[in-house]
């Protein structure tokens, strides 16, 4: 589909669905502010129960299911059930052509592929995906070196050793962490780079605008004339990160040694035991670059870059890698007597940050748990990696070119409608 076709098919879903919303909630009212009663009445119920224990916790997740099922009778009951699949398609309709509207396309300079590019391969990210692929002999047929991980293996000397012999390029098939220890070797040597999404999520590849879905195509970085752009590294304590480092609740349960086997038990029993009415959470505290004291016991992620967050397309994703700046997010709980709409994050950037707690503080660095003593100091190494990227790949993150905010995008779908 045309990026003028898509924005067309962005504009109609989404004036459909807005349309027949409209109708549905005045035409069915009052029970549609029923409904609306009911699901905010859940949300509230399910946060309850989520920072409490045994009983406590069963009673606010049964009220917030017991509300949900109102809601849904209460909808079912009235007479527009074909408004309301009407409105979902086109909504969703309008979803797809967007995405597609603000795809985002950039031509990098062509370089050369290097003579003797070396990749490693963690055979056991992303439930094996490498072999599935057949990553290794695709690879091999191209003319990259392959050095594949072994049980007990010191990545960190393979990739030096690599470096030793003659390397002048580096890539690595594996989850971030492992990522971001030969993205730094790389950078310390100004070599070219290549992310290989092997991994179980690749964010670090989708930011890049690496096409997580082509991991064979991902090594035409290196065996064609593959796009080069600077990208920055995010630095703790003399250690480098690709995406974030999580500090506070998410932090805490990803320490535990149960964490592993039940993620969503762990995490939930963390919350309530930093967040609840016993709770006693360690109060992380920085100084923002307006020089004014901040303070978090919930949740901070700092990051490579600052996300983009919200309800809108890209959420969740970083614009920009090149921008020099910390992200700080700091995420709060529902506080006593605050008004319901009240943002749940604080935004902030800086080139460099430090945090203090009263004690050692746990982290997810890149999503793997280690901690750390009080202070931690995060630095952005801007421009420090050169990173490869096929050419047949997006080359740039999914939220590169969305607007922000509704009035904006609405103004860029127009405005591709009209000039396509």
């Amino acid at each position: 589909m045309s990026r003028r076709g898509a924005a067309i098919l962005a504009l109609l879903g989404g004036a459909i669905a807005v349309g027949l919303a409209a109708y549905v909630f005045v035409s069915d009212f009052p029970r549609s502010l029923v409904v609306f009663v009911c699901i905010l009445g859940a949300l509230a119920a399910a946060w309850i129960g989520l920072l409490r224990r045994g009983l406590p916790r069963l009673a606010g997740i049964a009220a917030a299911a017991l509300l949900i099922g109102v809601a849904v009778g209460t909808t079912l009951s009235g007479d527009n059930g074909w408004a309301l699949t009407t409105a979902l398609i086109a909504f969703f309709a309008g979803l797809a052509g967007a995405r597609v509207a603000f795809r985002p396309e950039r031509s990098l300079p062509r370089l050369a592929p290097p003579r003797h590019p070396v990749l490693f391969v963690n055979p056991w990210s992303g439930d094996g995906k490498a072999a599935q692929v057949g990553l290794v002999g695709e690879a091999t047929r191209r003319g990259i070196e392959t050095v594949e991980l072994e049980a007990g293996g010191d990545l960190t000397q393979l990739v030096r050793e690599a470096v030793r012999r003659g390397a002048d390029g580096l890539a690595m098939a594996g989850g971030d962490g492992s990522q971001a220890l030969v993205a730094s070797i790389a950078a310390e040597h100004d070599l070219p780079y290549a992310c290989i999404p092997s991994g179980t999520r690749n964010h670090f590849a989708l930011d890049l605008g690496v096409d997580r879905e082509d991991v064979i195509g991902a090594l035409d970085a290196f065996s064609v004339d593959g796009g080069e752009r600077y990208v920055d590294l995010g630095e703790v304590n003399g250690r480098v990160f690709v995406n974030n480092v999580s500090l506070g609740v998410y932090a805490e349960a990803v320490s535990q040694e149960q964490y592993r086997e039940s993620k969503l038990r762990t995490l939930l029993e963390t919350l309530s035991e930093t967040l609840g009415p016993e709770g006693e959470a360690n109060e992380l505290r920085w100084v923002d670059s307006d020089g004014v004291d901040q303070s978090s016991t919930a949740l901070v992620l700092i990051s490579n870059n600052a996300y983009l967050l919200g309800p809108t397309l890209g959420s969740g994703t970083r614009p920009r890698l090149d921008a020099g700046v910390l992200g700080v997010v700091d995420f709060h709980p529902p506080i006593a007597g605050e008004e319901p709409n009240a943002a749940r994050w604080r935004e902030l950037t800086a080139p460099e940050l430090e945090v203090e707690s009263d004690g050692p503080i746990p982290l997810g660095v890149d999503g793997e748990a280690m901690v750390l003593e009080s202070p931690l100091r995060f630095r952005i190494r801007p421009k420090a990696l050169r990173v490869r990227i096929a050419r047949s790949h997006p080359g740039a993150s999914p939220s590169a070119d969305v607007p922000r905010g509704p009035i904006s995008a609405l103004r860029e779908l127009i405005r591709i409608c009209l000039d396509q």
